[in-house]
């Protein structure tokens, strides 16, 4: 694993990964980024502060992803119902989103990474738009992990517009096809991907919040009391060797 000589010798995170089994990694992994505020309410600072220090979160995850050889990470960034988060808050999560593409894109492309946003993106501002669209054009060729950002993204909404596409193509070729789970997964925002192997909660809530509802059938569920801000790789390593001790059989015995 390329993680080898990237970690300490000698380290809690080199001891982790020593009990890794590379063979057995999760394909995709999917994280619900959650306890930002808690986070800041915690050092008596502004909420905003909370979500800019998970924004190196994500740069070591989404590096330690890429180094362990997962082949899909998808990050849940902005959900359909943070618009009722106080306006401030919600422009400073905009702010923050184009900041980190501003500064990252380079890296990201360099490090082989495939940028992908998921979501309603239509319906946010048209500066952002263009600077999701551009990142998504300049990596699309790269072959190593892809990084799903979820982004006015919500379970229900994805299946609503899954099906609403589902029912335009009827109309369009004039028959109506078998409904089948091959169909509809054919129109959802991650048709082509695999569904998450793992699918990792920050800060401890024992919820999945309307992510990825048709995609987490039978993912893993790791839950961590560890807020966002301070979930780094180490962590990653221990929800990994988590999935790789447990026995998955989707539905049998």
């Amino acid at each position: 694993m390329e993680l080898e000589g990237f970690v300490e010798a000698g380290s809690q995170e080199a001891a982790l990964l020593k009990q890794i089994d590379k063979d057995r990694l999760p394909k995709h992994v999917a994280v619900i980024m959650d306890g930002n505020g808690r986070w800041a309410g915690m050092r008596r600072l502004p909420r905003v502060a909370g979500h800019r220090a998970g924004i190196e979160s994500v740069r070591e995850i989404v590096e330690s992803s890429a180094r362990l050889g997962v082949q899909v990470l998808t990050l849940y960034a902005f959900s359909v119902e943070n618009w009722k988060r106080p306006r401030s808050e919600v422009r400073t999560l905009m702010e923050l989103l184009k900041e980190y593409l501003r500064l990252e894109l380079d890296s990201l492309h360099k490090n082989n990474i495939r940028f992908r946003a998921i979501g309603r993106i239509q319906e946010l501002e048209e500066p952002i738009r263009k600077q999701l669209y551009e990142a998504m054009r300049i990596t699309e060729g790269n072959s190593g992990l892809l990084l799903n950002v979820a982004l006015n993204y919500s379970g229900r909404a994805e299946l609503v517009d899954t099906f609403n596409r589902l029912l335009a193509e009827v109309k369009q070729n004039g028959h109506t096809p078998s409904i089948s789970e091959e169909l509809i997964s054919r129109f959802l925002y991650t048709s082509g991907i695999p569904d998450p192997d793992l699918l990792i909660r920050t800060s401890g809530e024992m919820r999945i919040s309307n992510f990825l509802l048709w995609q987490i059938a039978y993912s893993e569920i790791y839950i961590t009391p560890t807020y966002w801000p301070d979930f780094r790789r180490k962590h990653l390593l221990e929800a990994v060797l988590e999935y790789q001790q447990r026995e998955r059989r989707y539905g049998g015995i």
